[in-house]
């Protein structure tokens, strides 16, 4: 089928990373685009992530051993695990099946999957902003782990053995090494994992608005409104209903991040979708920056640096979409990053809380919804949303575009949550 041939008016909804890069391959491959946000691009999960093309994240929260601690570490204040309780008979139904994940098995398949989405990142993200005038913000970096020692590397070998079964590579930093490298982390901290070919984006909420804007620039039709339906007839998309009025399409995509559930509802599908909330905390203009973004694995927090601050991320809170922010998970940031970097000061501090996209299962949506030509679906990225926009989005655009991607899309089938 030729290009022309193959055209068709594609309405994207939502306009964080996933919406945006389906935009742009969707643009490059002829479509006319709609573009659709109740906010405006990067005005959710994708201006507040951690901002590291994290690769070698196949490995889910939902680690064996996760059961027995997960109620420790909710009643520990040190710990970056919080509740919002009056939430959680709501949550339960959902967090069941989660907890139910927490296994060997589980684990292997998630990776499995994620390692073709998020595994080549950095070359992904280069390709979507070639030309674009994103492409300043893209910076190629190592990604540290840091441990206190050797056997605190050790007691995490269940994750590591994960990764290296799913090709990633990694090399050791040991005392004076580790040091070397960079000096800036406290004493106790000897011992890290480097990882090259990863990245960061130094501003990712800049980055994706210049995205968006390219894709106005192409073309793309940017519209500010909420979806509350896809309108169709005989079996395909015919439209999406925005703010009352219908806007004809033949392609609809929804990729709304956490508040796709009940579009996605719409379309047939039950999916076991639920925010983990996450808190970012930004120290501008801080008297020390790491040398490459940074989890520390004792507190299990990414520090990033990004132009003019470093932004410190990695708190998970249960408590749905609507609750107000929490106190405790910034005040835990920023002891973490005290004890982390001694002497640290900084001149602003700026705050952030945002809604992660987590299924049940830790393994994206994406592909067509079963039994309605034209609707696809590209969310649940959970930690990996900003890693794996960029794949997400060429993926829909190909199945869109009526091409075969070069990777098995069973996995992420939408089908799986079948009503």
């Amino acid at each position: 089928m030729s290009q022309i041939e193959a055209k068709r008016t594609v309405a994207i909804i939502g306009a964080g990373i996933v919406g945006v890069s389906t935009a742009i391959w969707c643009l490059r491959d002829g479509h006319d685009v709609i573009l659709i946000d109740k906010k405006g691009p990067a005005e959710g999960t994708s201006f507040g992530n951690g901002g590291v093309l994290a690769s070698c994240a196949v490995v889910p929260v939902t680690v064996p051993g996760l059961l027995k601690k997960a109620p420790q570490m909710l009643f520990d204040p040190n710990q970056p695990l919080f509740m919002k309780w009056s939430y959680l008979p709501k949550l339960a139904p959902w967090l069941i099946k989660y907890m139910r994940t927490a296994n060997a098995d589980a684990v292997h398949k998630r990776a499995a999957a994620l390692t073709p989405i998020i595994g080549d990142s950095l070359a992904d993200h280069q390709a979507l902003a070639a030309g674009t005038g994103a492409e300043k913000w893209i910076r190629p970096s190592d990604y540290l782990y840091v441990y206190r020692d050797r056997p605190h590397f050790d007691s995490d070998a269940f994750g590591w053995n994960v990764r290296a079964q799913n090709g990633f590579t990694w090399e050791t930093l040991e005392g004076k090494a580790f040091t070397d490298f960079d000096p800036c982390f406290h004493p106790k901290f000897g011992f890290a994992t480097k990882m090259e070919n990863h990245g960061r984006i130094a501003d990712p909420g800049q980055y994706v608005k210049d995205l968006a804007s390219y894709a106005t620039l192409q073309g793309a039709k940017l519209l500010i409104g909420d979806v509350s339906d896809i309108v169709r007839a005989n079996g395909a998309v015919t439209g999406v209903r925005v703010g009352g009025e219908t806007v004809a399409c033949d392609a609809a995509v929804v990729a709304t991040g956490a508040w796709s559930g009940p579009l996605a509802k719409k379309l047939g599908l039950n999916v076991p979708l639920e925010s983990e909330r996450g808190y970012h905390l930004e120290l501008w203009e801080p008297s020390v920056m790491p040398r490459a973004p940074v989890m520390i694995a004792e507190g299990k927090f990414v520090a990033t640096p990004m132009d003019g601050r470093l932004r410190l991320a990695g708190v998970v809170e249960f408590g749905g979409l609507d609750a107000p922010r929490s106190r405790a998970p910034f005040a835990l940031l920023e002891r973490n990053i005290r004890d982390a970097i001694p002497g640290l000061t900084w001149k602003e501090t700026r705050e952030w809380m945002g809604h992660r996209p987590s299924i049940s299962d830790s393994i994206p949506l994406i592909g067509e919804a079963p039994g309605l030509k034209g609707a696809y679906l590209g969310f649940g990225h959970d930690h990996v949303g900003l890693t794996g926009g960029p794949k997400t989005g060429r993926l829909l655009a190909q199945l869109i575009s009526k091409r075969n991607p070069n990777i098995d899309l069973a996995p992420y089938s939408p089908a799986r949550f079948a009503a």
